[in-house]
This record gives C-alpha cells, structure tokens and sequence, in this order.
C-alpha cells in the first residue's frame, strides 16, 4: 500500500510502500489482548509481601493447657485469628511473567500496526531528527501543528535530540524499532513512523 510521507513541518516528502502482509493484515483483537497481557504481567514488580505464621515474632509457647479449661483448643498465639498473627495464603515475592509464543507476540505487533492503519491513525515521517538544539518549545508548537496530542514515534535510532526535545512532552514517547510493542501502540493515539523505523521493522518481522 502506498502512504504519503511528511516531514516535521508537515511538508510533503514523497511516498513509501508499506507492505500488506505487516501493515494490512486483519487486526485480531484477541491477540492484542494476549500480548498486552503478558506484557503487564512482566512489569509488575512482585514486590508484594505479608508475614505468615512462622514469620511473625511471638512466643511459641502453647496458650494453655489442651484439655479441661473449657476454651477452644490452641496451639499458638502466632495463629491467624490472634492480634498480631499471621497472615494465611498472604503474598509472597514472586515473578508474575510467563512465556508467551514467539508467533503470537510477532501477530499481536502486526495487529497492532494493522490497526492503526485501519483507523487512519498512522503516519509516515521523512525522518525525526531535528538537530541537538532542539527545544520543548518548539517541538511542542510542531506536534500541535500537526494535531499529535498523543503520538508514539518510532524510529531504528531515536535520535539524541529529538529525543530530549519530547522528553516533558506528556503523552509523546519515542522509541527505537527495536523497542516497539504491541502495549505503546494502542496506548497511544498517533503511530509514527519513520522511513528508517518502516525498513526497521520490515526487517524484525520479516
């Protein structure tokens, strides 16, 4: 498919050839779903912790007597229905990742594309480098010039400037190609591609 390409003053640069395979596929939405997922999963910390009842500091010593005082049996002031026991199947530190198919995640990221093909909400870019004396400033008016208030760029080397100049631009991320994933995409409005980041992923998932 042919997509026209601009350049950060919203000038005119030519056309790109976008292959089908990865950019007009059918967007399956259950994939998307999946990878997202597993990508949440592997960002969570599992730093999450409580104190079970061999854990929490208490005398071991049994409360009282088993037989003939007329309470309920106990074994110990460290048991959970005690002030200060502890907890029972609490948290404990673990990892919340799993693997997650090479295949799918590849689909998840063609879905991804395809969809923001399919919504209009891809674009093209000659090439995002506009220099290290770049500023926040400027490059703000650029993006609300274009109507980018939430956009992802991606390119096969963010470039050190460009990069600095959006770096307190809320809702303006820009990542390597070799970064790009399916969670990034949907979660921002505007997909934006350079002409390097369009070859860069033609070659990742070809």
């Amino acid at each position: 498919m042919q997509v026209p390409v601009i350049t950060l003053d919203n000038g005119s640069a030519g056309d790109i050839e976008l292959p089908e395979a990865l950019f007009g596929a059918e967007p399956r939405a259950d994939i998307m779903a999946r990878v997202v997922h597993w990508q949440l999963a592997k960002r969570r910390a599992g730093t999450h912790k409580a104190k079970g009842m061999g854990e929490v500091s208490g005398t071991t010593k049994k409360p009282y007597r088993q037989k003939g005082t007329g309470n309920a049996r106990q074994g110990s002031l460290r048991a959970p229905q005690y002030r200060k026991g502890g907890v029972v199947h609490g948290p404990v530190v673990r990892d919340h990742g799993y693997s997650l198919n090479k295949k799918v995640r590849r689909l998840g990221l063609i879905s991804a594309l395809s969809q923001k093909v399919r919504d209009g909400k891809l674009v093209v870019l000659d090439a995002a480098a506009p220099g290290a004396a770049a500023k926040t400033a400027a490059m703000a008016k650029q993006l609300k010039q274009l109507g980018w208030k939430s956009a992802l760029v991606v390119d096969a080397v963010v470039d050190e400037g460009f990069g600095r100049s959006i770096s307190n631009l809320p809702h303006v991320q820009a990542l390597p190609t070799i970064g790009a994933n399916v969670y990034d995409i949907l979660n921002h409005d505007m997909l934006v591609l350079t002409r390097a980041g369009v070859e860069a992923l033609k070659e990742r998932l070809q």
